[in-house]
């Protein structure tokens, strides 16, 4: 559910005060990560290396509170649940954009990520969750990747989280991800905080 809420009466009130008619109001964190066991497990199992990454980028962000408020159009909205947008190649040559609920079930959260997927490809068309604070993912795989810095738009200020191929080096795979964010939405710490997290649940498999 999404709900407007008065800045005054949250603790980005401040962050709002200051960051909401900003003509640049994003930030990007970039972040080496150590993927080595996640790379495993997709490939024991036959797993999406990007579901399990996009499964526990939700997972991560679920534990900081910040990523359940977002500014928007001027406005301060909370959220009660997240999704995870996912871009995909569709059968036409194009790409889709499709919104995977998030939720604690990891097969719950792999069985809608690959119908999703699966559908948004070979349909053509995109799919969106109502009500969801979404973070944004875009993996592009096609090379190796140091640092992506996302292009600002108004009309799109969700977090994003983003990434190229990962890198293999003896027995460890490493994997840059850049995060960008809105001011209003968090500051550098709680970001910070998310990336450390990311790591943890990345590791803790």
């Amino acid at each position: 559910m999404k709900q407007l809420v008065n800045p005054k009466d949250t603790s980005r009130a401040k962050a709002f005060e200051l960051w909401i008619s900003s003509p640049m109001p994003m930030v990007t964190l970039t972040k080496t990560f150590d993927v080595t066991r996640l790379h495993r497990i997709a490939k024991r199992k036959g797993l999406s290396f990007n579901m399990l990454l996009c499964w526990r980028i939700g997972k991560a962000a679920s534990q900081i509170k910040e990523f359940y408020t977002l500014p928007k159009q001027g406005q301060l909205f909370n959220y009660d649940h997240l999704a995870i947008n996912v871009i995909v190649n569709n059968c036409n040559g194009g790409i889709n954009s499709c919104d995977v609920p998030y939720c604690d079930d990891f097969e719950k959260f792999n069985r809608d990520y690959t119908a999703l997927t699966q559908s948004a490809s070979s349909s053509c068309q995109s799919t969106f969750v109502d009500g969801a604070m979404v973070i944004g993912t875009s993996a592009m795989t096609a090379t190796e990747l140091d640092c992506i810095v996302n292009q600002y738009t108004d009309q799109f200020c969700n977090p994003m989280v983003m990434w190229g191929r990962y890198r293999k080096k003896w027995l460890k795979i490493t994997l840059p991800i850049s995060f960008q964010f809105h001011h209003v939405q968090m500051d550098g710490g709680h970001a910070a905080r998310f990336l450390e997290e990311l790591q943890k649940v990345i590791k803790a498999i």
